[in-house]
């Protein structure tokens, strides 16, 4: 076989692979556990039943883009834009960013398809460490911004898989130097029903220091993962030219249909939004009771956890040992039939560490006791 088109880039790249949890509880992808109330699901069904398949996507998808502009109050002088899932959202700004010198900028340990999204349409990445604490380095950031000028700079509010929100005043200082030069500071944040805080309040707040900035959620993580429905605010000016390169059907009928409904029945997602953030709390503190671990605070619906935190990950030889110790916990847990996220390579701060994501108080229960088991 010839793959001599295929791009040198894309045959050294590894695909996104996504873990076998067939038969295992699942808690390795920030999915809300809960599934929809029997009356709802039989409600839905119906609904979808009655959607004309046949034909090209067309006012279900306008009547979503209404229901969530009203949704998340839209500002005025905005534009909402829907993607496949946040994917092809940072796709998108990829692809409308101009290719000569172009360059995206997130700090690390982040979201994946940042680095990914750049790299398949021709941009310059660059990653800037968090601190030892995931904090966002403010002088790191700064100096990366100025001797790069970034068109995209992905601030994800909360950060995957560290799940904490950055200092506030940090932010603001880094959108004021991307807007210096007409760059644009995008805040993701996928993990909204779970947080504190929006960044769409500064917004509205401070409309002009905040006029370089796009505002990325999802419905994945409101209970509508498999629906693949995420949304772009922006100022009406950006999401026009972002408008032109979407693909004019990239929203199904189907999917539309259900993101409508789960509208409708927002209240239930919130329910259940509150229950899994009642939880991350509870888990927190039975973590932090066992030996030789540490949980780390959270804002999302997951908890990033280091085993033996005594040990220094920046030595070799503590490495493996932190390497081979978190391997032990995730195949210990897999033998249980409890499938979470070993995210120890992925970046060197999060040696030693695995994400958790946060369950049903049940599911919560059974993971939290065979952690005892394994941390003695």
């Amino acid at each position: 076989m010839n793959l001599k088109f295929i791009r040198e880039d894309v045959k050294q790249m590894q695909a996104y692979v996504v873990q076998n949890a067939q038969g295992m509880l699942k808690l390795d992808a920030m999915e809300n556990p809960f599934t929809l109330p029997a009356e709802l699901q039989q409600k839905l069904g119906e609904r979808l039943g009655k959607v004309a398949v046949n034909r090209y996507p067309g006012k279900q998808v306008q009547e979503l883009k209404n229901a969530l502009a009203s949704y998340v109050d839209l500002p005025e002088g905005y534009g909402l834009v829907l993607g496949n899932g946040s994917d092809e959202l940072i796709s998108l700004l990829c692809l409308a960013s101009a290719q000569t010198g172009g360059c995206v900028l997130a700090p690390e340990p982040g979201f994946v398809m940042y680095a990914m999204s750049a790299q398949l349409q021709g941009l310059k990445y660059v990653g800037v460490p968090l601190g030892n604490e995931f904090e966002l380095p403010q002088e790191a950031m700064l100096a990366a911004i100025k001797e790069h000028h970034p068109a995209w700079v992905y601030l994800a509010y909360p950060n995957n898989p560290s799940a904490n929100l950055w200092d506030k005043n940090t932010i603001q200082n880094l959108i004021a130097e991307v807007s210096t030069y007409g760059g644009w500071v995008v805040m993701d944040e996928a993990y909204q029903p779970f947080s504190s805080h929006s960044w769409l309040g500064e917004i509205r707040q401070d409309p002009v220091a905040n006029q370089q900035v796009v505002l990325m959620r999802t419905l994945s993580k409101f209970g509508l993962a498999g629906v693949r429905i995420g949304y772009l605010v922006g100022p009406n000016a950006l999401t026009l030219e972002i408008e032109k390169i979407r693909p004019p059907y990239n929203i199904s009928v189907l999917n539309a249909e259900c993101a409508l409904f789960a509208l409708e029945h927002q209240d239930v997602f919130a329910e259940q939004a509150g229950i899994i953030r009642v939880e991350r709390e509870k888990m927190i503190a039975h973590l932090g009771s066992l030996k030789n671990t540490k949980a780390f605070k959270s804002q999302a619906n997951m908890v990033l956890v280091r085993f033996m935190p005594a040990l220094d990950a920046s030595n070799t030889q503590d490495q493996e040992i932190l390497h081979l110790n978190a391997l032990r916990i995730y195949e210990g847990l897999k033998s249980k039939g409890i499938m979470v996220k070993n995210v120890s390579k992925m970046h060197v701060l999060l040696t030693g560490c695995l994400r958790l994501t946060v369950g049903t108080p049940a599911e919560n229960q059974k993971l939290l006791s065979a952690l005892d088991e394994l941390c003695v």
